[in-house]
């Protein structure tokens, strides 16, 4: 027979494929050197290849060798080309590889032989042979792989150039060239066991739980640096330190986390949940660049300025001495200072711009920047001199609550570390940070509309945009205790203590009962005009356009802070302080009724001894700052003055006496209450004997007593230490904050709090290292909210509330000093002393008490929200429910009602997990090809809300396709499809369908070999997928955002893979990652 002539094949109009099957016969043997191997080559042509004698493949790269280095471990993530290319997307998307793989497999078992170059040679050319043992043998020389695009079977964009001789003479060289290199040992190494078990990962059935943790792995493996401490530098000491082997893993993982956000987005907000130990963790942060000699400012709320500076000084109290902290600490206050001294630090010369890193303690501080005249606002300060001022900045905020009640209490947070750039995450795919919070904001204000029933966290989670999960995933770690009881070893860290109901009391005000009731006392409260406190309401109103231009304050967008509605909110605020007052204790209220009656006595006083009339003198060309005693004495007010000349003084002088009267009265009648007789201080007592006689932890007689005002705290101090002492030998301490700190344990500093602390909780403050001698502790400590955070108390097991804060917040701040993780007691008690009234009736007497209110409520955005007079308040149904909460169980901050936790909006319980699983599974999950399965049933509790389909994870790989809504995922996306083909959870749910994801998975570490039986009937073994196929092009579909009317069956039906159709456009930009069947 005569020999065809040698013929270039280019794969455009003569193909690599064709050759192959006029060539391969019964008893051919194929000899082939490619980068690649193709199960769909096989799978395209295995009718030919299936008669063929034996085939000899050289990989021409190293490929599946057994050493255990990166690189090679790196292939199984980048290179599993035997599962498909790029160009063989569409193949994949018939989903049948578990079927072709397993083929292909049992193929290569009986004849196929693989070995692999063992370092790459780039100048090895590709080649296939066929040997018939006569002249239709044929050899192809050059670009030629084995896989669909290389052998022509698909359409690509490779430029192919081979060339194919035919005849034994000339395919001879070509086979001569093949055994030769097939039987050198020192240049290749047999891989057909690592290909057959990497072949074997396509078709064996996986538990569900590998197909979840599969997912996340694909999904997050690229931001896994930010909890491995990519960006921590290498040689830092990060980890021989004191304070990083003091914490726990959970805390770990965010000094990691906070690092790796602070380097790549320059900030980070730490929003741990209270009793978290934010603190420590923060320490192991500030040590990280303390040790690259980076200067360091910690900004505290004046009340925790002791707990920062002591870890920098010389002081047996510091347990991190051997760590040398050398961080400045200033109050957030000193901000609004121009000179004077804080601590050592002299404000007037400091050097704003010189800190590499601040820490700001309680960041929430900072969400408003109010409007001032005439002066720089603490957030002006610190953003212009500090962050913006100077050289590079990094920021680290700690808040519990950095979103309290707007979406976009972050805002002002979040501009710190952005220098307020608006587009400063771009990179991420935020375009502008305030549109982005201003339509958060859109979206809580109508899910804080809905019904009680509608308003769920997943409610919220469906209806808000997915770029606020990315800005919050961004830049804050937030963990619950949730969080750290689910993903993290509580033998390390000890548990939760359980949190017995709370006890709630309802005292009377005296044991006579004859001090007026407290809906009596409000009605007389409510009837006060509080002129004191006013004066600009009784200006004349021919001079009131003078004082207009003196106070009032443009707040930007036009509007106008008029200092005259500024002095109605202050009345209205003293007397929501004065009934406030009279529910915390009536020793209070009396001090209080006190204090103003003697301002209005100065006041009428002054008024009594007549007022000089200046004709000369007006508002607007007087110094507020000046010394004039002249002047001061034609004026009334502290800050802002008004001229008693142009006061229309009869009536407010009317005004005032009414005042006064009313005020005598309720003062007459609290001045007849002695601690004696004081119904709620005697309830107290009875608490305090019970504890101490009845301790619900072994030999426990610790209570904390909080009340939110000073005055009451003194008075229960007075009245409880002696007693106290006497009838139980017990110690108590009072600490206010304000200098008036008093302990009946001697030795003890009162003056310093954290001395009296460390002696009532001596096992969490490590008393051990600082005294070992000391023996006696104190038991009872009554204190202000001066300590309501940064403090461990956890030695404590009983808190006791005398009065309850508006803020449900400051509750749950309160119980976060004895509720902590690690506490040695099995138990904690919270008691609640309220109003004794039903809760409606306070509900509706606070609410009336603020309604009145006038207030500009300049929002995190800078946009007003100017309330009206008669705007009614709505909240009072939000705060029924609050108090009906606290009055049942022991709330978290994330329990809060109409409140959405930052951990339910971003994804770092998922990447904890994943990370949690990679520890023993990274190489399996390293090595697990695409587009494998896993089939589970829909558990009992679920069933009412999931039905039978898929969740599919795909990846886009190609293509400008812009998705309508932004995703969070990107470039994957994750959508649960029903069996009808309605998708369920679109990829805009990605959150709620990763949720559904794990409670589906998470536990099912066995395949569950009945559905996988009825599963393998179905597809007549996973050779029929077009059911799940056709899901996934709806899927595809309904990402792309457009139904196309293209049938199903001629694109995967017979022949329908061979050339790509154009009308189905956007198919093929999409790479099927994994899937869950849902049955």
């Amino acid at each position: 027979m005569s020999v065809k002539a040698p013929k270039i094949l280019d794969n455009k109009s003569d193909f690599v494929y064709r050759e192959l099957e006029e060539s391969i016969k019964k008893g051919s043997k194929l000899s082939v050197i490619s980068a690649y191997f193709s199960m769909y080559a096989y799978d395209s042509l295995k009718k030919d290849l299936n008669k063929i004698n034996n085939m000899c493949f050289i990989y021409t790269k190293p490929t599946f060798l057994k050493n255990d280095n990166k690189e090679s471990r790196q292939y199984y993530i980048d290179n599993n080309s035997i599962f498909g290319n790029d160009y063989e997307i569409k193949l994949k998307n018939e989903m049948t590889q578990g079927s072709v793989s397993k083929e292909c497999s049992q193929w290569i078992q009986d004849k196929v032989e693989i070995k692999s170059f063992k370092s790459p040679n780039e100048a090895q050319p590709r080649m296939i042979c066929v040997n018939n043992g006569d002249d239709s043998d044929i050899a192809i020389n050059g670009s030629v792989d084995f896989t669909t695009a290389g052998l022509g079977l698909n359409n690509s964009t490779r430029q192919d150039v081979n060339n194919c001789v035919y005849g034994q003479m000339f395919t001879q060289s070509s086979l001569m060239m093949f055994d030769s290199l097939w039987n050198n040992d020192d240049l290749l190494e047999d891989v057909k066991d690592e290909v057959l078990n990497q072949m074997q990962t396509m078709y064996k059935e996986n538990p569900a739980e590998f197909i979840y943790f599969l997912s996340l792995y694909n999904i997050f493996s690229g931001n896994l640096d930010e909890l491995e401490g990519g960006s921590i530098r290498e040689g830092n000491n990060l980890k021989n330190t004191k304070i990083w082997n003091k914490l726990y893993n959970f805390q770990k993982d965010a000094v990691v986390g906070a690092i790796e956000k602070i380097e790549n987005h320059n900030g980070c907000i730490l929003a741990d949940s209270v009793g978290l130990g934010k603190t420590f963790t923060a320490l192991a942060i500030i040590k990280y660049y303390e040790s690259r000699n980076d200067r360091v400012l910690v900004l505290v709320p004046k009340k925790l300025r002791d707990n920062w500076t002591i870890y920098t000084q010389n002081d047996k109290r510091n347990i991190f001495a051997d760590d040398r902290f050398n961080y400045d600490v200033l109050n957030h206050t000193d901000l609004s200072r121009q000179w004077g001294k804080s601590g050592d630090i002299d404000l007037k010369t400091i050097n704003w711009g010189n800190y590499d890193l601040v820490v700001i303690d309680e960041s929430h501080n900072f969400r408003n920047n109010p409007a001032v005249k005439d002066r720089k606002t603490r957030y002006q300060k610190l953003m212009n001199e500090i962050i913006k001022g100077g050289h590079k900045t990094r920021l680290l905020m700690l808040s519990a609550t950095p979103v309290n009640n707007k979406m976009n209490d972050i805002k002002n947070q979040i501009a710190f570390i952005t220098e307020d750039n608006d587009q400063a995450l771009v990179d991420v795919g935020i375009n502008s940070i305030s549109f982005t919070l201003r339509n958060a904001q859109g979206v809580f204000n109508k899910w804080a509309k809905m019904s009680e029933l509608e308003k769920t966290d997943y409610s919220f989670i469906d209806m808000i945009d997915l770029d606020y999960f990315q800005l919050l995933d961004t830049l804050t770690i937030a963990r619950s205790r949730k969080h750290i009881e689910k993903y993290y070893d509580l033998d390390e860290i000890g548990e939760f203590p359980e949190r017995l109901p709370p006890i709630n009391i309802k005292s009377e005000i005296d044991l006579k009962n004859e001090f007026p009731t407290l809906y009596e006392v409000n009605n007389e409260i409510s009837k006060l005009e509080l002129a004191i406190y006013s004066p600009m309401r009784y200006i004349l109103p021919n001079k009131m356009s003078e004082y207009e231009k003196k106070y009032d304050m443009e707040v930007g967008h036009g509007s106008t802070f008029k200092q005259l509605d500024r002095d109605v909110n202050v009345t209205h605020l003293m007397r929501i302080n004065l009934l406030k007052r009279m529910e915390s204790s009536i020793h209070s209220f009396k001090l209080t009724t006190e204090r103003i009656l003697d301002m209005i006595n100065q006041t009428l006083d002054k008024l009594d001894d007549g007022t000089d009339y200046n004709p000369s003198i007006s508002i607007s060309s007087i110094d507020l700052d000046g010394d004039d005693e002249y002047i001061d004495n034609l004026m009334i007010g502290n800050k802002r003055k008004v001229l008693l000349q142009d006061m229309d003084l009869i009536k407010w002088r009317q005004d005032l006496e009414l005042d006064k009267e009313r005020l005598e009265h309720l003062f007459c009648e609290a001045e007849k209450v002695s601690p004696e007789m004081d119904a709620k201080l005697n309830d107290l007592k009875w608490k305090i004997k019970d504890k101490i006689s009845n301790p619900i932890n072994p030999k426990n007689k610790k209570l904390i007593v909080f009340t939110a005002f000073a005055d009451t705290a003194k008075y229960l101090y007075k009245n409880i230490n002696k007693w106290a002492l006497d009838e139980f030998d017990v110690h108590s301490a009072l600490v206010t904050g304000g200098g008036d700190n008093k302990t009946t344990l001697k030795g003890v500093v009162a003056s310093d709090i954290n001395d009296i602390l460390t002696n009532f909780s001596p096992i969490s403050k490590e008393r051990l290292n600082i005294d070992p001698d000391a023996t006696n502790e104190i038991d009872i400590l009554i204190c202000t909210d001066c300590i309501s955070e940064g403090q461990n108390l956890q030695d404590c097991d009983y808190l006791i509330n005398y009065d309850i804060h508006w803020n449900p917040v400051r509750i749950i701040q309160r119980f976060g000093r004895i509720d902590r993780i690690g506490s040695l007691n099995k138990q904690i008690q919270l008691v609640n002393f309220w109003p004794n009234m039903e809760l409606d009736e306070y509900i509706n007497l606070e609410g009336r008490v603020k309604k009145r209110m006038v207030m500009v409520d300049v929002a995190a955005s800078g946009e007003e929200n100017i309330i009206s007079n008669n705007q009614k308040m709505n909240d009072l149904d939000y705060r029924r429910k609050q108090l009906e909460e606290l009055q049942n169980k022991v709330l978290d901050l994330e329990d809060i009602s109409n409140s959405i936790s930052i951990t339910d909006l971003t994804f770092n319980d998922f990447k904890t997990e994943l990370m949690n699983y990679l520890q023993k599974n990274k190489f399996e999950l390293e090595k697990a090809p695409k587009g494998i399965y896993s089939i589970v049933d829909i558990p009992p509790e679920l069933k009412n809300e999931l039905e039978s389909g898929v969740i599919f994870l795909l990846k886009q790989i190609k293509g400008t396709t812009e998705s309508s809504e932004k995703n969070p995922l990107s470039p994957y996306y994750l959508v649960y499809i029903g069996e009808d083909g309605e998708v369920k959870y679109s990829y805009i749910k990605s959150k709620h369908v990763l949720d559904y994801y794990k409670k589906l998975c998470l536990g099912k570490t066995e395949v569950l070999k009945d559905l996988v039986a009825d599963f393998d009937e179905d597809t007549n073994n996973g050779k029929d997928m077009s059911k799940y196929s056709e899901l996934l092009v709806e899927t595809i579909e309904d990402i792309l955002g457009k139904k196309q009317e293209v049938g199903v069956k001629s694109l995967f039906g017979k022949g329908g893979t061979a050339t790509l159709k154009k009308d189905i456009d956007g198919l093929e930009e999409f790479e099927l990652i994994n899937f869950l069947i849902v049955k």
